[in-house]
Formats: structure tokens, sequence, C-alpha cells
């Protein structure tokens, strides 16, 4: 073989000239001219410093090494198919959504919602109060509690989300702290002084003592008015009072998965800021 490189493109060419017999057959098969596929052939041999046609006025014979190309770029261009082939399980295509507790809580709980009947949604849920990063492509679709200044990023404003304190009836009326820093978790440690009657280090964790009646769980009240074991403490929380917005790439928007995800999820959360 001499110093010129053989191309994987001339390779392919080779193919379909042995395939067809032919440059005129290959021609048609492959879209590109006839004298180009000729021209195409004689640099090929020379990069392998072979033989690899018979050239004769009935078309091109193949050799005894093109022969043996020919089966082992067959073997290669199998494997190449079989690696490269779509499994029959991705037909749904799979949408990851980053949200924090309590949305993660609502979307999971209509997951057969979201999911399609039949299902046409693959859905990986990344419960996050960290914001994930969707120009990146960490997630595809995000939950924000304000509106994101990225000029990549598509986004719709969705639900008023309001805070209120949760407890039982009878319940002690000492806070349930939560050790992670989202703004009621900070509104709690500011009021709740001494007056603590448990400590956890995710938001989920508070609802789950103010069910079993330990103490005072501050909530969305998108949460805390869904529990009927629970009643408010007095009126909502002002200052942890935000708008919500669902987030998306500018470039995946239109991705049909994601519209059909985004939309789901818009009247799903809408549902459940009226009930």
């Amino acid at each position: 073989m001499n110093e010129t490189s053989v191309q994987w493109s001339d390779l392919k060419l080779f193919l379909a000239v042995a395939r067809e017999g032919g440059l005129s057959a290959a021609a048609r098969a492959t879209g590109s001219s006839a004298a180009t596929l000729g021209r195409r052939m004689l640099q090929l041999e020379r990069a392998m410093g072979r033989e690899l046609f018979i050239r004769h006025e009935r078309g091109y014979e193949l050799t005894a090494r093109a022969h043996e190309l020919l089966v082992q770029l067959t073997d290669i261009e199998t494997r190449i198919a079989s690696l490269t082939a779509r499994p029959a399980d991705t037909r749904q295509p799979l949408v990851k959504v980053s949200a924090g507790t309590w949305t993660t809580l609502v979307l999971l709980r209509h997951h057969a919602v979201l999911s399609g009947s039949p299902p046409d949604l693959g859905l990986r849920f990344v419960q996050a109060e960290d914001i994930l990063n969707i120009p990146r492509r960490e997630v595809s679709i995000g939950f924000r509690n304000q509106r994101p200044a990225d000029e990549h990023l598509a986004t719709r404003r969705l639900q008023r989300v309001e805070f209120a304190a949760y407890a039982k009836a009878g319940a002690p009326q000492r806070w349930i702290r939560v050790l992670a820093d989202t703004p009621s978790a900070r509104w709690v440690a500011m009021t709740a002084g001494d007056e603590t009657a448990c400590e956890v280090n995710t938001p989920r964790n508070s609802l789950d003592l103010a069910l079993a009646g330990v103490g005072v769980a501050v909530l969305p009240t998108f949460i805390g008015d869904r529990e009927s074991l629970l009643e408010r403490k007095g009126g909502t929380i002002g200052e942890l009072s935000h708008d919500q917005w669902i987030v998306t790439h500018q470039e995946d928007r239109h991705l049909p998965e994601v519209r059909r995800a985004i939309d789901r999820m818009c009247a799903v959360l809408g549902e459940s800021s009226t009930h």
C-alpha cells in the first residue's frame, strides 16, 4: 500500500460498484456520476496498492482480492448496522424533568396522565432544589421560582405559588424545621427560635411529620390544602409567594415529546392549583 490513505467513503462506493457490477448502475444507486465513481475507484486501487477490478465493456469484474475485500466490508457494514440500530424499546422518547420537592410530588401523583394513554413518553424525574443546567441538556424541562434571563431558554408562567403553615388538629404548635437552603426553610429558621419539634434535611419529610401529628410544617398551599388530615394555621405567608415558570431550551421547545410533556404538566399543575 502506498502513502495515500484509504477513505471510508471510497470503500462505501466500492461496495456499490461491486454489487451493481458497473459504474452506470452504481451511479444510479449512489447519486454520483459514473465519471466520479471511475475516478474514485482508481484512487482506491492506488491507495490500496492492488487491482480491484478487471475493466471491460460489459462492466467491472472483481479480482480475487476484490472478492475478499467485498466479504470483509459486508461483514463490517453488518456490524455497524447492528451497533447503530434503534432498539425497539426506544419508541417512547425520554424526557428528563427537573423540579423541586413539591412540584415533583404532584407530577409523580399524575404519572399516568403525563406518560399518555397509551404511553407515548418516557419520563425521568430529577428532584432537585438546585437549578440544573438546561442549556447543557442536563434536563429537557425545568421548573423555576423566577423567570430566567438566559436567551437560549423558552419560558411559560404557570401558577402563583403560596405557602402556609399546616398541622393536624391537636398537634403541638412547634415548628418542623427543614435543614435546606430554600426560602421556606429559611423563613422557619428565623421564625421558630427554640420552638422546634423536629429537624429534617429534606422538605418531603416535613409533610410526613405534619401528617404524623408531630408539629407544624410550612407547605405550598397546593400540597397542604389537598391533605384532608391537615389544617391551616393562619393565612398565607406573603414573603414566600412567587410565580412558577416552566422552562425548556429554545431548540427543544418544538420537539413533539417535549411539547406533549409541557402541555400535560401545565394541565396537571393548573388543576392542582384550583383544588
